[in-house]
């Protein structure tokens, strides 16, 4: 049995694309396109323009893949690349608001039940304020901690929770709301 060490072929495809070797970098882009484009939505409702999004940020995969170590997962790079400027773009689009709200209470929800398909919830993720809905992605779904939320959008780390807490709490109504609508009681 061959043994193939694919951290060791990675590595190898990284410096070939920094080489500007464009079919590795067409490799690269085809490989984590669609997963990247799925990121990008998550912060970025119209579709065409998280596809501008992404293409912007890989851009910046390739001009910057020299500064990529290998000391953690490539592909977690690059997401970490997509979020940063989605988050900008968000920015530079709209003035986004933090409400300063340092009176909050850690709740624990449920998960959403198995009823609504992923269109539903992305739909009523979509629908959240911006500043909601950056903390609520960063904190939820890719997996950040406050501290790291509150310095990559430059808020207060008590900010953060507060956006967490409003954004569950308008998707626990919405989603209550989904649910009558569904069962016709609405």
């Amino acid at each position: 049995m061959k043994i193939v060490n694919l951290h060791q072929e990675e590595k190898e495809l990284i410096e070939l694309a920094v080489e500007n070797n464009r079919h590795v970098q067409h490799q690269i882009y085809s490989k984590f396109s669609p997963k990247m484009l799925s990121v990008c939505r998550q912060y970025i409702k119209d579709l065409q323009q998280a596809e501008d999004v992404m293409i912007t940020a890989f851009m910046k995969v390739f001009t910057n893949l020299e500064n990529f170590e290998h000391k953690g997962n490539f592909e977690g790079w690059i997401r970490r690349i997509m979020i940063n400027e989605c988050i900008s773009n968000i920015r530079v689009r709209k003035k986004v608001t933090f409400i300063e709200d340092e009176k909050y209470v850690e709740e624990h929800y449920n998960n959403i039940e198995s009823q609504f398909s992923l269109e539903d919830i992305q739909f009523l993720i979509d629908n959240l304020p911006d500043g909601y809905k950056m903390v609520f992605n960063l904190y939820c779904i890719e997996g950040f901690k406050h501290q790291e939320i509150a310095a990559m959008l430059g808020i207060n780390v008590g900010t953060s929770k507060s956006q967490l807490y409003h954004a569950r709490k308008m998707l626990q109504e919405n989603i209550s709301k989904l649910k009558n609508y569904k069962n016709g009681t609405e």
